[in-house]
């Protein structure tokens, strides 16, 4: 019998070129090689419709968002209220087919009566509300604030809501755990995420500068960027590289005054993968410790030596494999040591073991089938 499935993304998952939407288009690609039958609704803002989804899914749906004071509501957080869709509740009713939703964005219609007895599933990208709570600690102007405040709070409140009555699917075990202490949810599991990467490419020995890389656009990696660049290689001799997407023009000041950093403004997929293959060290620290950080694994498949903080280690079985660094000095005392440090094929074989027993895409797939199903 074929096996049907609904996926609600949150954006357009197509292309996968941030880190919201990596985790569901390699999810679909997944599925489609174990043989299900997926039936994709994607709520698209401005990426457009893409062709290339058609590939993987038998059909795609797109929806509006209700962006602006059309979709505001002082009840629901704004990232959900946004996405609730009239036509995406009569199209979903059509079918008794279960329903993975991807992101707590989108997972208004799984609390829906309509909806009680159907199989219905959310996969968490992140823990939202202290994802917010972050971002509004991190942030400066008055009215950004108390947009990341309320949405907190608001988000807090819903999560909690979500935890109660609907299975659950983490990306880390660390935001289950939060779901099952602080938010009381009882049906959840933790499954790694299917993964892109077609095996381990890390390459011994040496590069010839330090990477650091995300979406520059977000407050989180520009205020890294901006940390690395003032405090830590402010008195380093050793280059440093920082590639993304959209930097502002204050973070762009701040790289020019340094002459050992370089900007790189939204490189390909192709160029970015061979930054990080090129670099000795990635170099990441991050302000935002929930969620998983696909800059990070991106960096352990494809790069060699990793340099990152707490934060961004915050996932168990990455401690093992990077270096952690509390503060700008201990970064410096580990950039100064490793950059002449050759990156070794004992270092590759450990990675190997660890990240493909833990990103075994078939198992993974099917485990979640198991869940859905």
């Amino acid at each position: 019998m074929d096996k049907h499935l609904h996926i609600i993304s949150f954006d357009v998952p197509y292309p996968p070129n941030y880190g919201g939407v990596i985790p569901i288009f390699s999810l679909l690609k997944s599925l489609k090689e174990a043989g299900v039958l997926v039936h994709l609704h994607c709520f698209e803002y401005g990426r457009g419709h893409q062709q290339e989804l058609e590939k993987y899914c038998i059909e795609v749906r797109y929806y509006s968002r209700a962006t602006g004071l059309k979709g505001l509501s002082f009840q629901l957080p704004y990232i959900v209220s946004t996405r609730i869709n009239k036509k995406l509740r009569e199209d979903l009713l059509k079918d008794d087919y279960p329903i993975l939703f991807e992101g707590i964005h989108c997972s208004y219609l799984a609390l829906d009566p309509e909806f009680r007895n159907r199989k219905t599933t959310v996969r968490l990208h992140n823990v939202e509300y202290l994802y917010y709570r972050q971002l509004y600690k991190n942030s400066s102007g008055l009215f950004k604030r108390a947009y990341y405040y309320l949405e907190s709070v608001l988000l807090k409140r819903y999560e909690r809501k979500v935890a109660a009555k609907i299975k659950l699917v983490a990306l880390s075990n660390e935001d289950k755990l939060v779901y099952q202490r602080r938010l009381g949810a009882r049906q959840i599991i933790y499954l790694p995420m299917v993964v892109s990467y077609a095996g381990l490419k890390s390459q011994s020995g040496i590069g010839a500068f330090c990477l650091y890389h995300g979406n520059l656009s977000v407050g989180d990696n520009e205020k890294a960027a901006t940390w690395l660049v003032q405090k830590v290689f402010n008195d380093l001799s050793i280059p440093l590289t920082i590639a993304g997407k959209n930097p502002g023009e204050q973070l762009k000041k701040i790289i020019e005054t340094n002459s050992n950093v370089t900007l790189i403004e939204n490189p390909s997929d192709e160029e970015l993968q061979a930054l990080i293959a090129s670099a000795q060290i990635n170099v990441l620290p991050s302000f935002n410790s929930t969620g998983i950080k696909l800059k990070l694994l991106n960096a352990l498949f494809n790069g060699r030596h990793c340099v990152v903080n707490a934060a961004m280690a915050c996932a168990t079985q990455f401690v093992t494999l990077c270096h952690i660094a509390d503060d700008e000095d201990e970064f410096k005392s580990l950039i100064r040591s490793l950059f002449p440090e050759p990156f070794s094929e004992t270092e590759i074989l450990t990675r190997k073991r660890l990240l493909l027993e833990i990103y075994d895409n078939t198992t993974n797939t099917q485990s979640l089938l198991a869940w859905i199903y």
